[in-house]
């Protein structure tokens, strides 16, 4: 343990005394006064639209199917959810706030953007009710007292990935870098390069940022991808940053274009229903390779994942993403928070309990929060193979424990 590890958390068994060592899963039936608490609302801010529409879905999932094995109850108080529209925007996020504050919340919880996460900020932190985000972390969200996250630091995955590479790659081999131009492909990037630029390693082209609207049938990575490919630049691995519908274009169009070694990505690109919709590249995919850095896999071995996976599994017929399972943690982290406080939680209370719940059982393996109010966790090397008739993401390796 590090001293900064081993000095916070001391710090951490001062505040709880005796109490942080009874403050298990959220599922306890011990408990504290709260366990006959008054009902309580949380609000859910996530999108119902557009791109993100998916990841939205996954993260009311998970932070349901929490409700659902715990009696709908957080911290032994009757939980009302009130879901808000995210949007897009700073003006959507912040109309979505606003509605839910006037509904009295305890607590808010999910949002998918990072434009939405920053535009929220201000408001979230003047109204002292916590947030805790389940998806949306840029880097320069920082120096925040009343929104904590269950996701990562955007940064996080390139960065676990650069040190594999780091490590793995011959120091000759070319390294292709392509992602939408966006805030958070600049913070995966960033995190790729920190990670992979050491002792002299440098990465010789500068990123290819594509702004072409991913439509289904389109070859809308086309040109970007011949870039990647022309004479004289020809990489040895690619590395990218796609989720959804356009990381599906992106890897077809990039086999289609003739490129045939492996690809690296932060575990977005191949989440959700992404590898279903790539059956067609079975043969491809696996043959060249696609392996993915990030903080949970579904086929992982420990017992909070066996009970969490085989629930989401049976309750909504689908295997469980990062998105789905860091907002099951974002209601696992209420739970402990509002049995912490007891009585009738205020949302003051609640923010200051968050600092003391310690370790996290979570379905990704134990966690604790860090100074910045994220995960520090470990990170996991994913390969798409096939796991009986299915392509899944399987894990082969530990990369790093960062946060």
């Amino acid at each position: 343990m590090s001293q900064m590890n081993r000095r916070r958390a001391l710090q951490l068994l001062a505040a709880l005394g005796t109490s942080g060592l009874a403050a298990g899963c959220g599922s306890d039936s011990g408990g504290t006064a709260a366990g006959s608490g008054n009902p309580i609302k949380i609000g859910l801010i996530v999108p119902g639209k557009g791109a993100n529409k998916a990841i939205g879905e996954e993260i009311t999932n998970g932070f349901q199917l929490f409700l659902s094995l715990n009696d709908q109850r957080l911290g032994g108080h009757p939980v009302t959810v009130v879901s808000a529209e995210e949007g897009e925007n700073a003006k959507s996020g912040q109309a979505a706030v606003d509605r839910l504050l006037k509904e009295g919340v305890l607590a808010l919880t999910g949002v998918v953007s990072s434009a939405v996460m920053l535009g929220i900020r201000d408001s979230v932190e003047q109204a002292r009710v916590p947030l805790i985000g389940s998806n949306a972390s840029p880097t320069s969200l920082q120096s925040v007292v009343y929104i904590w996250r269950t996701s990562y630091v955007l940064d996080e995955p390139g960065r676990a990935l650069g040190q594999y590479l780091h490590e793995t790659l011959p120091a000759t081999s070319r390294i292709a870098i392509i992602a939408p131009d966006s805030p958070s492909s600049r913070d995966v990037i960033g995190g790729f390069r920190k990670g992979y630029e050491v002792n002299g390693r440098r990465i010789a082209d500068e990123p290819i940022l594509t702004t072409d609207d991913p439509t289904p049938g389109k070859g809308t990575y086309v040109d970007a991808i011949g870039r990647a490919l022309a004479p004289g630049r020809r990489p040895d691995v690619i590395f990218c940053h796609y989720a959804g519908p356009a990381a599906v274009q992106f890897v077809k169009q990039v086999y289609d274009e003739g490129y045939r070694g492996r690809i690296y990505a932060p575990g977005f690109l191949t989440e959700g229903t992404v590898l279903t919709d790539l059956e067609s590249e079975d043969a491809t995919i696996e043959k060249y390779g696609i392996e993915t850095a990030l903080n949970y896999s579904a086929d992982l071995n420990n017992t909070a994942n066996r009970v969490f996976a085989s629930a989401y599994r049976k309750t909504y017929h689908a295997s469980p993403t990062t998105y789905a399972m860091a907002s099951y943690d974002a209601a696992q982290v209420l739970d402990k928070a509002i049995r912490l406080v007891g009585g009738d939680p205020t949302p003051q209370q609640v923010n200051l309990a968050l600092g003391k719940i310690g370790q996290v059982d979570s379905p990704r393996g134990p966690w604790q929060f860090n100074q910045p109010r994220t995960p520090q966790q470990k990170w996991y090397l994913r390969r798409v193979q096939h796991d009986g008739q299915l392509l899944s993401n399987v894990v082969i390796n530990e990369l790093a424990t960062l946060g």
